[in-house]
């Protein structure tokens, strides 16, 4: 009896801390979605990475607009001096002073660079759009890992709630046997029986709450924040079965982050190669500035100098020969140019391959929902009877053991289901670009 006293204390323990994670507030997924999206470091690094293309992507860097700097020297020096004159007269000075200053402004402007500068600012542009669609690339992915750890909790939260009321009717099966072995009607075998089932019961329930409260650290993870948040899920999984494959693939190939990146590598590379061909051309550079200048002497012609005015011109230069190195450059970037193509190419058959087989993986698993929720209400159905055959002492121990795990085993294939139905809508989703994998 002090066993059993011990067994009543220990449910009533664990169940009241099961019931009490069930009063926590639920977390829907479409909050997950919204705190990652504010909270997720990684998204934040692939926002800054888009902010600094963004702030790189202006004409002053393609270096279409002019350089002005202002400058200012001063020299001066105490020597001691000797200047002989061309009709021999010798000069000489001690601690002589030699003063120099020379301030002003200039401006350096580049106005033809064989069109290279206009060629830089396209590709600037473009690698903007590049960390537009990294970023982009980055959200989807961990809405994904958001989206999916979500829905394994909801999983998991419905099998706990399987384990809860296998655990229910466990007890009732050794208050049961109890009350039979007092009467004389079941022998001491059966209790223990019981007694061990119940216990196996148990430690299956243990273990998955201890996945459930780790997969819940997993998620408070990719969400930044406290690791100890508690929260709960909600009830059931719900799958989008109205995907089609022709829409999917459309999809695929007008906005998935990886085919649009290689995209515009592509063009990064066109636009590199037209900047390497531009130094075939001369580089024309205008230049004008204000200087001022002062010079004093204390031994020479004249004392003191002084100038102050605008000066103008420009300067044209053409690279005749570099060794062939002209020709080296461009035929590297041709290259790297069909390089970038073929990945393009390539990555584009992947994905489609992907997204087929992901598809026909869809397809499968939401035909298992179907047959696993059939299977669920036919070991409900089997429970429900042979509880009642085991009341009556009709069927044996064992019988009603079967019935029960079968029950349990139904409800845990069928949770599975739903959450590889789900897995399968989430990846197809990602394929095709969609943010929204709610």
């Amino acid at each position: 009896m002090k066993n059993c006293h011990r067994i009543k204390i220990f449910y009533l323990i664990v169940f009241s801390v099961f019931s009490s994670s069930y009063s926590q507030e639920v977390l829907t997924i479409e909050n997950a979605i919204k705190i990652a999206l504010e909270n997720n470091f990684e998204i934040k690094i692939a926002s800054n990475n888009y902010n600094i293309a963004k702030t790189n992507s202006t004409i002053g860097n393609a270096g279409m607009l002019p350089t002005l700097t202002a400058s200012v020297a001063a020299n001066n020096r105490v020597q001691n001096s000797t200047l002989t004159l061309q009709n021999g007269v010798v000069n000489a000075l001690d601690n002589a002073l030699n003063n120099s200053l020379n301030y002003g402004v200039s401006l350096d402007w580049t106005i033809f660079n064989g069109f290279k500068m206009f060629t830089r600012l396209e590709q600037l542009k473009e690698l903007e759009k590049l960390g537009s669609t990294k970023l982009q690339q980055t959200i989807i992915s961990k809405l994904s890992e958001v989206s999916s750890t979500y829905f394994n909790l909801v999983q998991q939260q419905q099998q706990l709630k399987a384990l809860d009321s296998t655990l229910v009717i466990s007890n009732q099966r050794l208050a049961l046997a109890q009350n039979r072995f007092a009467i004389g009607k079941a022998s001491k075998l059966e209790v223990l029986n019981a007694q061990v089932d119940l216990n196996t019961d148990n430690v299956v329930l243990l273990k998955q709450q201890e996945v459930f409260q780790n997969t819940k650290t997993l998620l408070n993870k990719i969400l930044a924040r406290d690791l100890q948040t508690q929260f709960n899920v909600i009830e059931k999984i719900k799958v989008d079965d109205n995907l089609k494959l022709t829409e999917l693939s459309d999809l695929v190939e007008k906005q998935n982050p990886q085919l649009v990146s290689l995209l515009l590598s592509k063009n990064v590379a066109e636009l590199q190669l037209k900047q390497i061909k531009g130094d075939r051309y001369p580089v024309i550079t205008l230049s004008s500035g204000y200087v001022f200048s002062e010079t004093q002497a204390s031994l020479g012609f004249a004392a003191a100098t002084s100038a102050r005015g605008f000066n103008y011109g420009f300067n044209a230069a053409l690279n005749l020969f570099n060794g062939w190195n002209q020709n080296r450059n461009e035929k590297i970037a041709k290259i790297m140019l069909d390089n970038s193509k073929l990945t393009l190419n390539s990555q584009r058959l992947e994905l489609q391959a992907q997204l087929n087989a992901a598809y026909q993986t869809y397809l499968t698993n939401n035909q298992l929902v179907v047959i696993e929720n059939k299977n669920e209400i036919y070991a409900k159905q089997n429970l429900d009877i042979t509880l009642d055959k085991f009341k009556i002492g009709t069927i044996t121990t064992l019988e009603f053991r079967t019935a029960q795990l079968n029950y349990v085993n139904a409800k845990v294939r069928n949770s599975n289901a739903q959450f590889q139905a789900k897995l399968s809508e989430i990846v197809l989703k990602e394929l095709a670009g969609i943010i929204n994998l709610d």
